[in-house]
């Protein structure tokens, strides 16, 4: 699919960029944020800086799945919620098979809060994404962030589930999890690791 050529500013140094440019020729800066892990760290003002970025090319072109993707981290990274799973949602339209997006989008269903707090609708879907995440991918942070939805919510709920949150944990494990990654998943979800996981 042609797109139109769409310009907008660089988020780091406020050059003039066409953003189908993976880079600003100014300053350096990488202009797509495709992976989560290296935005982490990002200040939050640059994270809004490339939110604010990514509005008129997201504008010009709705369905640019890599737009979508970089727009859905930054709102996730800002906690804005509700709109990164919209861009999550349509990143998936144009590459179905990228597991972080699935991962990703899951983890923006909760809200910022524990999935005890959330609706059942909200732990199918999440459910159904991270399913998706590990079909494609087997990575032990998503396994384990199934075993933190499953304890939160069906365990200390009282609600059977299968597999239980004690094996979704032991294929976390099993799949290379890092302490890392759970330190960056907490910090992204907001809520507090439990003691048991």
């Amino acid at each position: 699919m042609a797109y139109q050529a769409v310009s907008t500013k660089c988020p780091n140094c406020g050059t003039p960029v066409d953003i189908d440019n993976p880079v600003c020729e100014s300053c350096g800066t990488k202009l797509y944020i495709t992976n989560y892990d290296t935005f982490f760290n990002m200040p939050q003002q640059l994270a809004q800086n490339y939110a604010n970025a990514y509005r008129e090319p997201l504008a010009a072109r709705p369905n640019d799945g890599q737009l979508n993707l970089s727009a859905a981290m930054c709102f996730l990274r800002l906690h804005l919620y509700d709109q990164a799973e919209k861009a999550f949602e349509r990143a998936m339209t144009d590459d179905m098979n990228n597991p972080e997006l699935y991962f990703y989008a899951a983890v923006a269903l909760l809200k910022g809060q524990r999935p005890f707090l959330a609706g059942r609708a909200a732990i199918l879907k999440i459910e159904e994404y991270v399913n998706a995440a590990l079909m494609i991918h087997p990575r032990g942070i998503y396994y384990y962030f199934f075993s933190y939805v499953k304890y939160d919510f069906y365990f200390n709920k009282h609600l059977r589930t299968s597999p239980t949150y004690q094996e979704t944990l032991q294929a976390a494990l099993r799949a290379g999890l890092t302490t890392r990654e759970v330190q960056q998943l907490y910090a992204t979800l907001g809520t507090a690791k439990p003691a048991c996981l």
